[in-house]
């Protein structure tokens, strides 16, 4: 019941490990089984983790990582300086709709970008002065990301991308409008 890393999880981690700085305090939303914040903790000064699925926080702790169950991070009151996120970001349509914990770990919601949005709302309040923000996006939720990104005063480059057999998948470093 927690998301088994694949593609856009190996995505994530090439992005992260080719960003994280020595000086950066880094939250990963939604960390899962903890394949991307294990592999990078001890190259940032500190990181915090955090899941909804109570499956995934018990995960998160056995690997002795620091994480606080919630929804995207609310109720996180700190700022980063890097913040990474593998969102789900299909829409499940409702016939594969089987467990609470395991569809929101890959139901994107509505047209796939409805649990983006949120994060991208959270960032404004998570993100340090200089902060970016690294997440998974997929072709079939472009260019509309884009628009959802510009429209909160935000700004994204791709910095990585992956061709997979059915659509593409892209890393995006998001950041304060200058």
């Amino acid at each position: 019941m927690v998301y088994e890393p694949a593609e856009d999880s190996e995505l994530l981690l090439e992005s992260a490990i080719g960003e994280v700085r020595e000086e950066d305090v880094v939250l990963e939303v939604g960390a899962g089984s903890g394949f991307v914040a294990e592999k990078i903790a001890k190259k940032c000064r500190f990181l915090l983790t955090t899941d909804v699925s109570p499956y995934a926080v018990k995960e998160l702790r056995k690997k002795g990582l620091n994480v606080v169950r919630t929804d995207i991070a609310k109720g996180v009151k700190k700022k980063f300086s890097l913040v990474l996120f593998n969102p789900p970001y299909l829409e499940l349509e409702e016939e594969l709709k089987r467990d609470r914990w395991e569809d929101c770990t890959i139901n994107g919601g509505k047209g796939g970008i409805e649990v983006i949005c949120r994060f991208l709302d959270s960032l404004h309040e998570l993100l340090d002065e200089n902060g970016r923000a690294l997440v998974i996006v997929s072709s079939f939720n472009t260019p509309r990301i884009f628009e959802e990104i510009e429209k909160r005063g935000l700004s994204y480059e791709i910095v990585r991308e992956r061709s997979l057999f059915f659509e593409k998948i892209y890393s995006l470093r998001i950041s304060r409008r200058e």
